[in-house]
């Protein structure tokens, strides 16, 4: 089994800053891209950001400058830095990996049960 566990969400006031973990456990080979999405009531999950295997990371428009996200491969565990949060940054965060397991012996996408994150404002 593997499993994705999130943790630092929470309650924070417009402007604030919060960091989110999330830690990859269970029957692990490998892991390759990982990333951050979120999805607000009544909207599509949206793609926040991706740290690529090979060093490099990705970011949507909307949190580019204001989220970082890093990982720390010795730990399964890729965070996410929210600085300047904003009320319309209210959502369910999640995160995402390509992780492959040493029982299934393939490549397979992995989600987290998701994390809440509330700007007041």
């Amino acid at each position: 089994q593997v499993q994705l566990v999130e943790s630092g969400g929470g309650l924070v006031q417009n402007g604030g800053s919060l960091r989110l973990s999330c830690a990859a456990s269970g029957s692990i080979s490998s892991i390759g891209d990982m990333g951050w999405y979120r999805q607000a009531p009544g909207k599509q999950r949206e793609f926040l950001a991706a740290s690529i295997r090979d060093g490099n990371t990705h970011y949507a428009d909307s949190v580019k400058g204001r989220f970082t996200i890093s990982r720390d491969n010795a730990e399964n565990t890729v965070y996410l830095q929210m600085n300047s949060l904003k009320p319309e940054d209210t959502a369910v965060y999640y995160c995402n990996a390509e992780i492959y397991s040493v029982y299934t012996r393939i490549w397979r996408n992995y989600w987290g049960q998701g994390t809440q994150v509330t700007v007041s404002s």
